[in-house]
């Protein structure tokens, strides 16, 4: 197929598909597809199944940052 052949919407199907590939590569997660650590997969199950949540601000006082 060449380029010329192209109606302009697949064209621009194409290109917009080109763009998103390549910014899934430079943007995507860098950990995708990495093993977590046992200790680290127990402690966030057991964050995952509290109740207990933490607002922006609360999070933030504990850090010791300022808004």
């Amino acid at each position: 197929m060449n380029l010329s052949d192209l109606t302009p919407e697949e064209l621009k199907a194409l290109v917009s598909g080109m763009v998103d590939d390549r910014l899934r590569e430079l943007l995507g997660d860098p950990d995708l597809g990495l093993e977590l650590a046992d200790t680290v997969r127990a402690r966030l199950k057991e964050s995952l199944m509290s109740t207990e949540r933490l607002t922006g601000e609360e999070v933030a006082e504990k850090l010791g940052l300022h808004w």
